[in-house]
C-alpha cells in the first residue's frame, strides 16, 4: 500500500466517521445522541400514557361511541403529516438554494414522514366514517384533498427510490417537494370553502368535545404524534446523513483503488 493509499484511507476514516476526529465533534456527536436517547424515551411515555388516559380516562361519546376516540389520533396524525411535509418543504427549498447533501436528506427524510402519518389518517378516517356517514370513503373536499397530498408524497419517496441520485434527479424531487406543500393549505381551509361532510371539531362552532378529558385527550394525541414526527425524522434523517457519508467513502475507496487485486 502505497502513500496516496494511506492518505485515502485516513480520509475515509474520517467520513466514515462524521469528521469526529475533529477537536469537540466526538463530543457533540455524544451529546446529540443523549439528546435523542431522552426525547425517544419521552416519546414513548408520551403515547403509551395517550393510550392508557384515551381507553380508560376518557368518556365515551353519546352518539358515536367508542369510534369516537379514533379521532383523539387522525387529527394529531395530520398534523404530524403537515410536520413531515413542511420538513420536506424546507428541505427541497434548501436544497434548490444550496445543493448540499444536509437539505436534500432532510426533504427525503420529511416526505417518509409525511407518507408514514398520511397512511395513519387515511386508515383512522375511514373507520370513523363508517359509523358516522355509513360509508368508508366519499369525495368529501378534505379527503380528497388529503389523498391527492399522500399520493404526491409516495410520489416523491418512489422517486428518490427508484431513480438515481445525480444532482438533476435531486433538484427534480426538490421541485416536486416545494410544489407539493402548495396543497396543504387547501387541505386546512377546504372545508371553509367547499364544505362537504368533514366535521368541524377543534375550531370555533365545532362540537364533539364537550367534557374536559375530551380536550385534554385531542392535547396528549398532538403532543405524542409531535414528538413521534420529530422522532421519525430525526431518525431517518441521521440514517439518511450516514448513508450518503458511507458512498462518499466507498467511492474515495474505488478512485484510490484500495481494494484491487
Amino acid at each position: 500500500m502505497g502513500a496516496d493509499d494511506g492518505q485515502a484511507l485516513r480520509r475515509a476514516a474520517l467520513a466514515a466517521d462524521g469528521g469526529a476526529a475533529r477537536p469537540g465533534a466526538r463530543g457533540a456527536s455524544g451529546a446529540s445522541t443523549v439528546v435523542f436517547s431522552v426525547l425517544l424515551a419521552a416519546t414513548a411515555v408520551a403515547i403509551l400514557g395517550t393510550l392508557h388516559f384515551v381507553a380508560y380516562v376518557v368518556p365515551t361519546e353519546a352518539s358515536m361511541g367508542i369510534v369516537q376516540k379514533i379521532f383523539y389520533f387522525h387529527a394529531p396524525a395530520g398534523y404530524a403529516m403537515y410536520l413531515g411535509a413542511a420538513a420536506c418543504f424546507v428541505g427541497s427549498a434548501g436544497y434548490l438554494a444550496r445543493g448540499t447533501q444536509w437539505w436534500d436528506s432532510l426533504a427525503k427524510s420529511g416526505a417518509q414522514v409525511a407518507v408514514a402519518m398520511g397512511l395513519i389518517v387515511l386508515i383512522t378516517g375511514p373507520l370513523w366514517a363508517a359509523k358516522a356517514w355509513g360509508v368508508y370513503w366519499t369525495w368529501d373536499p378534505r379527503l380528497t384533498t388529503s389523498l391527492l397530498s399522500v399520493l404526491v408524497y409516495i410520489a416523491y419517496v418512489v422517486l428518490r427510490a427508484f431513480t438515481g441520485d445525480s444532482h438533476a434527479e435531486r433538484k427534480f424531487a426538490a421541485a416536486l417537494g416545494v410544489l407539493g406543500a402548495a396543497n396543504l393549505p387547501i387541505i386546512h381551509y377546504s372545508v371553509r370553502m367547499w364544505g362537504g361532510n368533514h366535521p368541524t371539531v377543534i375550531t370555533r362552532g365545532g362540537g364533539g368535545l364537550g367534557h374536559p378529558d375530551m380536550k385534554l385527550a385531542l392535547g396528549l394525541g398532538f403532543l405524542s404524534f409531535t414528538l413521534l414526527a420529530v422522532v421519525l425524522l430525526w431518525s431517518r434523517l441521521r440514517v439518511d446523513l450516514a448513508s450518503a457519508r458511507l458512498a462518499e467513502v466507498e467511492q474515495e475507496a474505488i478512485e484510490a483503488g484500495i481494494g484491487e487485486d
